[in-house]
């Protein structure tokens, strides 16, 4: 593993774990296992590495997706729960702990968001066979919710989400 993957994963887990501001560079360097002036080098800034860290996670979530019912993408976060933890969705939460104020942060929250959305909608549409931008929608708030439910929750509320998404499809099909 070179050491920007290394790096990148440490990032992931101290970020997703503790937030982005209180993963401070000291925290880093320790879980990565370099210098700060090697971290610096391979990361740039905090939110560079931050933005890394979202890019390698879209890139992992997004390959989840490549299912072609709604019911698939609800099995798919059922998984990721279990594998990848309960905490909420990372994106969201470091766009909360920003502001939105960190362009770097910001760009990559949004590229993740509109590829998610697109993503839904091509998977509603080969799901019933026509495009429904209205069901869709209601999907990626059943989806968005069910990953913030199970901070509390855990993965039964996915499963509840995805009980609620197999009434609208069904009734989308009637």
């Amino acid at each position: 593993m070179d050491m920007t993957t290394k790096l990148t994963a440490a990032a992931e887990r101290l970020f997703d774990r503790h937030g982005y501001m209180a993963t401070g560079m000291d925290r880093l360097t320790a879980a990565a296992g370099m210098s700060s002036r090697t971290l610096y080098k391979h990361a740039g800034s905090k939110a560079q590495l931050m933005a890394r860290v979202l890019t390698e996670r879209d890139r992992r979530f997004m390959a989840r997706l490549e299912v072609q019912s709604v019911d698939a993408l609800f099995e798919a976060l059922e998984d990721w729960v279990l594998v990848e933890g309960t905490r909420g969705c990372l994106f969201l939460r470091s766009l909360a702990e920003t502001g939105g104020d960190t362009p770097e942060i910001a760009e990559a929250v949004a590229m993740h968001k509109a590829a998610f959305r697109q993503r839904i909608e091509e998977v509603v549409a080969a799901d019933l066979g026509h495009q429904d931008p209205v069901l869709a929608e209601r999907v990626l708030v059943l989806l968005e919710g069910a990953t913030h439910a199970a901070v509390y929750r855990g993965a039964d509320a996915v499963s509840a989400a995805r009980g609620a998404a197999a009434i609208l499809i069904e009734r989308a099909r009637t």
